[in-house]
């Protein structure tokens, strides 16, 4: 008789993520794309781009009004995203 090392397929796309370095880059992509989500239809509307740099997340919003009430909002937003991602992706959020 032999033993076999049972493993989800969870675990091994888990870890295989990690050893080749894709696994901050799909969180960081899963971040961006929780944007929409988190905010609501309306501020995706106008939003226009949204990226990451250094942990930082800058969105670009077309209506001024709704860009300074983004503002006040941005440490709300960090905790939200990186609760929806389930991981500390997003360290600050900058809205211009």
């Amino acid at each position: 008789m032999f033993r076999r090392k049972v493993e989800s397929l969870a675990d091994i796309l888990g870890k295989t993520l990690r050893d080749n370095g894709l696994e901050m880059p799909l969180m960081q992509k899963r971040a961006v794309d929780a944007w929409d989500v988190v905010t609501g239809k309306t501020v995706a509307r106008y939003t226009a781009e949204k990226y990451i740099r250094n942990q930082t997340l800058f969105v670009k919003i077309t209506n001024p009004a709704l860009r300074q009430d983004l503002s006040m909002m941005r440490t709300q937003l960090v905790k939200r995203l990186n609760e929806h991602v389930g991981s500390f992706v997003i360290a600050e959020v900058r809205i211009y």
